[in-house]
């Protein structure tokens, strides 16, 4: 049974603590009881307040190692307001507004919370999408939030697909790809579309083949003088003009190329759960993703580096 709170007041009263907060990752991480990361042992007892001590190898493990929230010296109670805080932004957070709002005290700090937070949003292994889906390529670009000055950075190609839900978009997948080639291209449909489904696009030669790797394939193309490209896939262009108005509104433009990564995953999240009617259902999830995703460093970020995510789970 999932277990959140349903507003701030009950999150503050239930998470008031570092012990509360434990607890609640403990049984985020181990549903079933503990299980050693090292050698997959089913017991273990305390041995201080951070930590468990595995009875059959005896290694010691604390309930957020090999987390994003390894090393933190942030309490967790802090986090999880940050976590709230995040999902409750209807149009996105900025850092500015988390550093704002948690009193952190660098502006350094709140960016490297997002971007850990952002690529927490979406899992490996999640489901792919299925069915009918649109697929299409954009370019987004701009500048990079908290670079100073009017720098501008290189275009992002970015591959979009989206489920025809009847005349609705259903899920959503995004990811930054070097090019239009047929390697790209397909590499992105294995990676979020399951095979026997229908894949929808335009005429570019970039995506033929796909039925030799277990896709039904149907090209649309504009056809007369008044044609327009854009109702060929009306639902991932609407999807591509959703994505581009958010980085305007939310990030002024604001996205390298080297980053649009994290805002992709961020974008995706927000976008797949838009009918969630809890605020506390997206903490909890969140909070899922993140104790099941390896730590990512402040260098790694900076670097542009997105180290491997882990624990496969269909959320």
């Amino acid at each position: 049974m999932e277990d959140y709170p349903r507003t701030l007041a009950e999150l503050e009263e239930r998470f008031s603590s570092e012990e509360e907060c434990r607890k609640y990752l403990f049984q985020l991480r181990w549903p079933e009881g503990f299980r050693c990361p090292i050698c997959g042992g089913g017991k273990a007892w305390p041995v201080r307040r951070t930590l468990y001590q595995c009875a059959s190898c005896n290694r010691q493990v604390s309930v957020i190692a090999g987390t994003i929230f390894e090393g933190t010296r942030k309490p967790l109670v802090i986090w999880f307001r940050a976590i709230w805080w995040i999902v409750s932004q209807k149009n996105g957070a900025s850092a500015l507004g988390l550093k704002r709002v948690l009193g952190l005290g660098s502006y350094e700090t709140a960016w490297t919370w997002l971007h850990k937070l952002r690529r927490a949003m979406v899992r490996p292994g999640r489901d792919r999408l299925a069915g009918h889906i649109q697929v299409d390529e954009t370019y987004l670009g701009g500048l990079e939030e908290g670079v100073r000055g009017r720098q501008t950075f290189k275009k992002a190609l970015i591959a979009v697909a989206a489920e025809e839900n009847e005349k609705a978009i259903g899920r959503i997948r995004m990811l930054r790809i070097p090019d239009a080639s047929a390697m790209s291209l397909r590499s992105f449909i294995i990676q979020a579309i399951e095979p026997g489904s229908t894949v929808i696009t335009d005429g570019w030669e970039g995506y033929n083949g796909l039925e030799a790797h277990g896709y039904a394939h149907e090209v649309r193309v504009v056809r007369g003088s008044g044609g327009s490209h854009n109702n060929l896939l009306p639902l991932v262009h609407r999807v591509v003009s959703l994505l581009k108005r958010w980085i305007m509104g939310t990030h002024q433009g604001a996205v390298s190329p080297e980053h649009i990564d994290y805002y992709l995953d961020e974008f995706t999240f927000r976008f797949n759960r838009r009918t969630s009617r809890h605020r506390g259902k997206l903490f909890y999830r969140l909070l899922q993703h993140a104790m099941a995703v390896d730590p990512t460093t402040y260098s790694q970020i900076i670097k542009h580096v997105r180290g491997p995510k882990k624990r496969e789970h269909n959320i």
